[in-house]
């Protein structure tokens, strides 16, 4: 059974700095595409950012240049540096990751959530 367990979240000032991880535990062949969303009340869950099993990372322009995502692959855990935070940026934060199982079938699963808050 695959897990992916999110830590790190918390309450925090405008323009401060958070940093988020994710621990993937469990059975698996490989891990690919790791993530973070975002879900705030009453909003849709949007995408923050994206790392390939290479290294490749996306972002959206709402976080572009303040949010770097980052991935250590011989711990399975991916990470989240925020910093200059808003107060918009305040939501549920959620790791997901693709997976090959050992029989070689993809799933996605996704973590628990953590909350982030920014807020004076």
């Amino acid at each position: 059974q695959v897990q992916l367990v999110e830590s790190g979240g918390g309450l925090v000032q405008p323009g401060g700095s958070l940093r988020l991880s994710c621990a993937l535990s469990g059975s698996f062949f490989s891990i690919n595409d790791m993530g973070w969303y975002r879900q705030a009340p009453g909003k849709q869950r949007e995408l923050v950012a994206r790392i390939t099993s290479g290294g490749i990372t996306d972002y959206p322009d709402s976080v572009k240049g303040r949010f770097t995502i980052s991935r250590d692959n011989a711990k399975n855990t991916v990470y989240l540096q925020m910093n200059s935070l808003k107060p918009e940026d305040t939501a549920v934060y959620y790791c997901d990751a693709d997976v090959l199982t050992t029989l070689k079938y993809l799933y996605h699963y996704w973590g628990h959530g953590t909350q982030v808050t920014v807020s004076s």
